[in-house]
């Protein structure tokens, strides 16, 4: 409870700090919002009513505090663009996608990436283990548009198996969310593959000559038992950490597949609000990835005992 009560009181200082520099740097972009509102050639009392409006008139840190005091109880303000609907509407629209795309590219990666690292490292040093090496140095080196490319030019274009864009949300039929999810899902798996896999294959290697694992195979017990009921927990703290980095991380950087497949997530409508200086979406879109982000990261950090019990710390 006191480790929990401790990363929470992290999580507010952390989201603190991200709302104020967010915040800061929205403020200092170049151009006007009120002329990006109305359009050139308008009167000047008309651009000088809107600031007033907007409340853009005011310091910049009486603004912040403006709206970190709504934000706090949820309000995250209006829209300034068309559609004029509440931030916190589109984001609830956004992040299903954004979310979806994530957990589904980290569970395909971890699926895929802890039977490669686990025979890897069994076969060390062998045929196997180099080409799984190559093959994991290989997914690294191709950028996630070049891969998103290639994927579309062969499995969309020439095969046809998948569509090229359109979302289907769950409620509305759950087969088509899946079909249209899949390939945008695996585009983000792949560098999370290779990444996976090199990790868990390292850690597994230094963990096979422990002393415990030495004392097991002494007693005659399997291969296979040791490297999946001995090895492989105390061996997946990288792992673990990666995941814990890669959920936040992926929900921001999939603007990328999000743009490529032409998909309503969260990356688009911060592009698209940071290029027509919706200020209120950007805001609102950074504190909710800044929010994921430290609470899964919380989450992993609490997951250490459960993994390892030599990692919880006794208080008197």
């Amino acid at each position: 409870m006191r480790n929990v009560l401790v990363r929470l009181a992290e999580l507010a200082a952390v989201l603190l700090i991200v709302s104020f520099g967010v915040f800061l740097m929205v403020a200092l972009i170049p151009g006007d919002p009120a002329v990006a509102i109305l359009g050139d050639g308008k009167p000047p009392e008309q651009y000088e009513s809107l600031r007033e409006e907007l409340g853009l008139n005011e310091p910049v840190f009486q603004r912040y505090l403006d709206w970190l005091s709504g934000a706090v109880t949820g309000d995250l303000g209006n829209s300034i663009m068309p559609p004029q609907s509440p931030v916190g509407e589109r984001l609830l629209a956004a992040i299903p996608v954004s979310l979806q795309l994530a957990a589904m590219g980290l569970v395909i990666a971890v699926v895929i990436s802890i039977p490669l690292a686990l025979l890897s490292a069994a076969r060390q040093g062998s045929a196997i283990d180099r080409a799984i090496g190559a093959s994991m140095f290989g997914l690294l080196s191709v950028p996630s548009f070049l891969a998103g490319l290639l994927l579309i030019m062969v499995l969309v274009n020439n095969l046809g198996w998948f569509p090229r864009s359109q979302w289907v949300r769950i409620s509305d039929s759950l087969s088509g969310n899946l079909y249209h999810a899949i390939l945008p899902a695996i585009v983000i798996a792949l560098s999370e593959i290779a990444l996976f896999t090199r990790i868990l294959r390292n850690d597994l290697v230094v963990t096979l000559q422990e002393d415990f694992v030495l004392a097991a195979r002494a007693r005659g017990m399997s291969p296979r038992r040791i490297m999946v009921g001995d090895a492989l927990r105390p061996s997946s703290f990288s792992l673990v950490t990666l995941l814990g980095i890669s959920t936040g991380r992926l929900i921001g950087s999939t603007v990328i597949v999000e743009y490529l497949f032409a998909l309503p997530g969260m990356g688009s409508l911060i592009v698209s609000g940071a290029q027509t200086g919706n200020f209120p979406v950007v805001q609102g879109a950074v504190l909710l990835t800044a929010l994921i982000y430290v609470l899964v990261n919380s989450c992993v950090d609490l997951s250490y005992g459960v993994l390892d019990p030599r990692t919880r710390r006794v208080h008197a």
